[in-house]
């Protein structure tokens, strides 16, 4: 592959299309590393090859067996709304939905590599586990590859191969995957699902025909949780006993204070679309945390008095984070700087944590 730097710069004869256009897209730069930025997840993909089936192995079959109609195999075609919509964007509005495509297609390419390569190292060992890892990874390079071409029509493309070669990845043990990609599905879905509805009412707020595909998408994000359920009670040590009680409830913080923290910092995105980032925010959270408890042994209080506040205080200090390190200040200088915030980010955190959790048997009695 060409490095993006090179590619951005290389000139073109009068001839051809420029960069930047979407004839010539330029390949866009990775948007830089931060504990908010989507990651790059690897495994213990022999534990995983190992794992027995059986205690849910009628559902995950019945699961495999939906992702095999491939509902959406015909979905993600462009038509003719696409041809001149970015130019219909103001600047802004165009800056902050670039930011948007950028994050969505980084994160749904994220899935794509973790699930093609888990299919591809257990497929003799396990190839029920195999094959639905298979299907989800031709729905996420779908999505990605949809989510690219719609910055194609901005001037600019993701290097993916570039992102596969060049991203540090992350180290995770096989439950805390199930955990995070869980979790990862089925808030996308409620994302999805509540800008598609919010867009209906609001047709004079849809910004790009992009938004037009979002229902069936987010159903690709439901089928995929719904894997991920049926794995964790497939594998009981995953959502039973105190020690799943404790990680449940960090994956479902960690989840949502990044996602509150994040959409916050961009609010201008849901500006644009007519939305309110923090009440766009709540509405995401408390579906989600609703939907965990069919699966978690604990959901979050978000209902408490403090949950919300305390999430509005890790926003205030990433933001005093960001100016830090926007500064022209010496690296030293940056760290003696935002070390008062990060330990602020911590206590804040750590209270979230240490607020009782609710039971979901409690939460949610009809599906337990």
């Amino acid at each position: 592959m060409v490095p993006p730097a090179a590619t951005a710069s290389a000139t073109t004869s009068p001839s051809q299309a420029s960069v930047g256009s979407p004839g010539a897209p330029a390949v866009k730069d990775p948007a830089k590393d931060t504990i908010l930025t989507p990651r790059f997840y690897t495994t213990d993909f022999d534990a995983i090859a190992a794992m027995d089936l059986r205690p849910n192995e009628v559902e995950l079959e019945a699961i495999c067996e939906e992702f095999r109609k491939d509902y959406n195999r015909h979905h993600f075609v462009r038509n003719g709304e696409f041809e001149g919509a970015a130019e219909k964007l103001d600047p802004d509005t165009r800056r902050v939905f670039v930011e948007f495509l950028e994050q969505s297609c980084t994160s749904e390419f994220s899935g794509f590599l973790l699930y093609k390569e888990l299919s591809r190292r257990i497929k003799t060992k396990n190839p029920l586990l195999a094959e639905c890892f298979a299907h989800m990874a031709r729905d996420e390079a779908r999505h990605a590859g949809f989510l690219n071409k719609a910055m194609g029509d901005f001037g600019l493309q993701l290097d993916l191969g570039f992102l596969t070669a060049s991203k540090s990845y992350t180290f995770f043990k096989p439950k805390f995957i199930f955990y995070a990609t869980y979790l990862s599905e089925k808030i996308g879905y409620w994302r999805y699902i509540a800008i598609y509805r919010h867009l209906e009412q609001n047709p004079e707020s849809k910004i790009f025909p992009i938004f037009n595909f979002f229902e069936n998408w987010c159903q690709d994000e439901n089928r995929h949780g719904d894997f991920f359920d049926a794995l964790m009670k497939a594998q009981p040590d995953t959502v039973r006993g105190f020690t799943a009680r404790l990680w449940c409830r960090f994956f479902l913080l960690a989840v949502f204070a990044t996602m509150y923290v994040r959409d916050v910092s961009r609010k201008e995105f849901y500006e644009a679309l007519g939305l309110d980032a923090r009440e766009y925010d709540k509405v995401v959270i408390a579906k989600t945390n609703e939907t965990s408890a069919r699966v978690f042994p604990v959901v979050l209080n978000v209902d408490h008095p403090k949950f919300y506040i305390r999430l509005e205080r890790l926003v205030s200090n990433n933001a005093k984070l960001s100016e830090a390190d926007a500064s022209g200040a010496p690296g030293a200088i940056k760290v003696l700087r935002k070390l008062p915030y990060w330990i602020a980010n911590g206590a804040e955190m750590a209270k979230l944590y240490f607020t009782p959790a609710i039971r979901s048997e409690q939460f949610q009695p009809s599906v337990r």
